[in-house]
C-alpha cells in the first residue's frame, strides 16, 4: 500500500538520520528501504537483547568451516544458507577437481574472498583474483583451476541474475559494464583419460554425465549470454555529503528474491550532525547476509571472513558505542574503509546444521552491521 501521508508525533529530529542527540534511530520499513517507513526514536540501543529460538540469526567465521573441496579434490562446496530462491555456499578449493560442474537449477554469482587462478568454461578461460565476482550462467559447464587455496562465496539464484534498471544516474553507474572480463574462445585439450565427468549442481538428487571427450571443446561462440568477471575495485560508490544513504543505493546484481550489494570504501558524511553509520533497523521483508571482506570503520577493523545472518524482524545495526565513537571522532576520520558484500533475500533463509551447531563467532566491537 502506498501513502503520501506522513505524521510526526512526540520528540523527533528535524530530518531523518541527522542530529539525533541522545536518541536512537530505529527504522521500521516495508520492502527493504523503498516502501512505507516509520522512524522510531528510542532511548535505548534496540540491538541489546538476548535471543532464544530458531529465528535468531547466525554469526560464523567461514575460515572455521571445512568444505569437502578443501581436503579432497573430488569434494564439493559447503551449503550454508538456503531458501526457495537461492543457496549460499562456501568453497575453499586448493586443487583442480578431476571433474567439471554444470549448474542446472540456477545462475551462480561467485565472490572471491581469497586466492587466485582461473575458471575454464565452455566460453573460454576466466582468470580471477581477490575482489572478483565471477558470473556463471545456468547450464554452463566449468571447472576452477586454483593457483592456491581460494575462498569463494557462491550465491546461486534460481532466477536469472540481471543488473538493476538504470536510474537517474544513467546506465554507467554504479558500475560500467564494459569493465567486465569476458573469456576468449578456447578449446581445452584432454589429458588422455577414457571419460570426462560432469556433475550437475542441483538442489535435489544427483546426476553425473560422462563424455568420451573433453567437455570444453568449443571452437567459438557468439551471443549475449556468457560468463564474466567484475572486480569490486571498479565499482563506483554513490555517496552523499549530508546524509547516510540506504543500502539499496549499492545494488550490484539481482534475481527474483535475491539482491547482492557492495559496501565499499567511500568518503564519510561531512555535514555536522549527520549519522555516518547505518541506522538500526529490523528489515521486515528481507533476510540479510553480510559477508566481511575486510577494511575498517573509523579505526575499528572489520573481521575478514565473518558471515552474519540477520533474519526478518530482528533488530540489527552497529552497536551504540561505535556510533558514539563516530560522532566523537568526527574530524579525525574522513573516510569509511569497509568492504562488505551484502545479500538480501525476500524469503527467509534457513541455516544448515553446520552453521548452527557450533558456537557463534566473536564479533569485534563495532564491526557487526
Amino acid at each position: 500500500m502506498e501513502s503520501f501521508i506522513q505524521h510526526r508525533k512526540g520528540r523527533t529530529p528535524r530530518q531523518v538520520h541527522r542530529d539525533l542527540e541522545d536518541l536512537k534511530d530505529d527504522e521500521l520499513g516495508r520492502y527493504g528501504f523503498t516502501g512505507r517507513t516509520a522512524h522510531l526514536y528510542r532511548r535505548n540501543d534496540p540491538t541489546q537483547f538476548r535471543a532464544v529460538g530458531t529465528h535468531t540469526g547466525v554469526d560464523r567465521f567461514v575460515t572455521e568451516l571445512t568444505p569437502t573441496d578443501q581436503i579432497d579434490p573430488s569434494g564439493e562446496p559447503l551449503l550454508m544458507f538456503y531458501n526457495d530462491d537461492c543457496r549460499i555456499s562456501l568453497s575453499r578449493r586448493g586443487q583442480a577437481a578431476p571433474f567439471w560442474f554444470r549448474p542446472v537449477d540456477g545462475d551462480e554469482l561467485i565472490f572471491v574472498h581469497e586466492g587466485s587462478g582461473y575458471f575454464e568454461t565452455e566460453f573460454g578461460r576466466l582468470p580471477y583474483r581477490p575482489g572478483d565476482y565471477v558470473y556463471i550462467p545456468k547450464g554452463c559447464t566449468y571447472r576452477q583451476i586454483p593457483d592456491d587455496e581460494s575462498l569463494l562465496l557462491i550465491i546461486e539464484a534460481v532466477d536469472e541474475y540481471r543488473v538493476p534498471e538504470p536510474g537517474v544516474l544513467g546506465r554507467f553507474f554504479p558500475f560500467d559494464s564494459s569493465l567486465v572480463g569476458v573469456p576468449e574462445a578456447e578449446v581445452f585439450e584432454g589429458d588422455g583419460r577414457d571419460e570426462y565427468e560432469v556433475r550437475f549442481r542441483q538442489r535435489e538428487g544427483q546426476t553425473t554425465l560422462f563424455y568420451p571427450f573433453h567437455p570444453l571443446d568449443v571452437e567459438g561462440w557468439r551471443g549475449d549470454l556468457f560468463p564474466f568477471t567484475f572486480n569490486i575495485s571498479d565499482y563506483d560508490v554513490i555517496t552523499s555529503e549530508s546524509v547516510h544513504l540506504p543500502p539499496t543505493v549499492h545494488l550490484f546484481m539481482q534475481a527474483t528474491g535475491v539482491y547482492v550489494m557492495n559496501f565499499l570504501p567511500r568518503p564519510a558524511e561531512a555535514r555536522k550532525g549527520a549519522e555516518r553509520l547505518p541506522w538500526y533497523h529490523r528489515n521486515t521483508d528481507f533476510d540479510e547476509i553480510a559477508f566481511f571482506h575486510g577494511g575498517s570503520m573509523f579505526g575499528i577493523g572489520m573481521p575478514p571472513g565473518l558471515i552474519s545472518h540477520a533474519p526478518q524482524g530482528i533488530h540489527h545495526g552497529i552497536p551504540e558505542k561505535a556510533r558514539e565513537r563516530s560522532r566523537r571522532k568526527f574530524d579525525e576520520f574522513e573516510r569509511v574503509e569497509w568492504k562488505v558484500i551484502a545479500i538480501d533475500t525476500r524469503r527467509r533463509l534457513i541455516a544448515t546444521p553446520v552453521m548452527t551447531e557450533s558456537a557463534p563467532a566473536a564479533v569485534e566491537e563495532g564491526a557487526r552491521a
